[in-house]
């Protein structure tokens, strides 16, 4: 059946007027940033075709992104890099990355839906749904906003550092990045917390880590 905007609804109902649908995008991966998204959709809008972000080709997500950002009365991105992201832990990290992006929407949203993520530090109304991407219209909206983002930035990294091919895997942990970690220790953009980046990090040893440049900082501040 797909997402709906029946919680949208509700909180209407209960004298809320934007309401912003949030999600992220790379909690799993080895490298790169947490990127989250907030999305305030109009009443009744009209997305043919969302769904939750993993449900949807890179086609389809790319065919839906522009459809997003112009109809959405307001969205904004948050993001957490990989040094936030060992200093914090994921999780700490991805509700850091959701703060920013509820913070970068204009106008401000009143109310917030989340795919399942509490949100203790923020001063709104906030209603975590199990599931959320896949029966909330603003969440999956914001799921897809966030995975676009984070491809894009991967796909950046990728002319950084082409040697671990992010632009194939996204940082994820594939064969692939396995052996390129294997070869070349971690960048600047790896998560050196992660279980995968620290055995690379003891095989290949500090003295021979492959070139990482300088720390990456992608997050969008408040």
């Amino acid at each position: 059946m797909g997402p709906a905007d029946e919680f949208e609804q509700e909180a209407r109902r209960r004298g809320f007027r934007r309401i912003a649908g949030v999600d992220e995008a790379g909690r799993g991966p080895l490298a790169g940033p947490v990127v989250a998204a907030a999305v305030i959709l109009p009443v009744h809008a009209d997305l043919p075709g969302i769904d939750d972000s993993k449900q949807l080709s890179e086609v389809e997500r790319e065919r839906l992104y522009p459809l997003i950002l112009d109809r959405a009365v307001s969205v904004g991105i948050g993001s957490a890099d990989a040094g936030e992201i060992d200093a914090l832990n994921i999780l700490e990290a991805t509700r850091l990355a959701m703060a920013r992006a509820i913070a970068d929407v204009t106008p401000p949203c009143d109310y917030v839906l989340t795919d399942a993520v509490t949100l203790p530090a923020i001063r709104l109304p906030v209603r975590p749904i199990i599931k959320g991407d896949a029966v909330s219209l603003s969440i999956a909206a914001a799921s897809i906003v966030a995975k676009v983002t984070r491809d894009r930035m991967m796909a950046g990294f990728h002319e950084t550092f082409p040697q671990y091919n992010f632009l194939s895997h996204k940082g994820y942990g594939t064969a692939e990045h396995l052996r390129m970690l294997g070869c070349f220790g971690p960048c600047a953009v790896h998560r050196r917390t992660f279980g995968p980046v620290r055995e690379a990090i003891d095989s290949v040893g500090a003295s021979e880590l492959g070139p990482s440049g300088p720390a990456v900082s992608l997050h969008r501040r408040a």
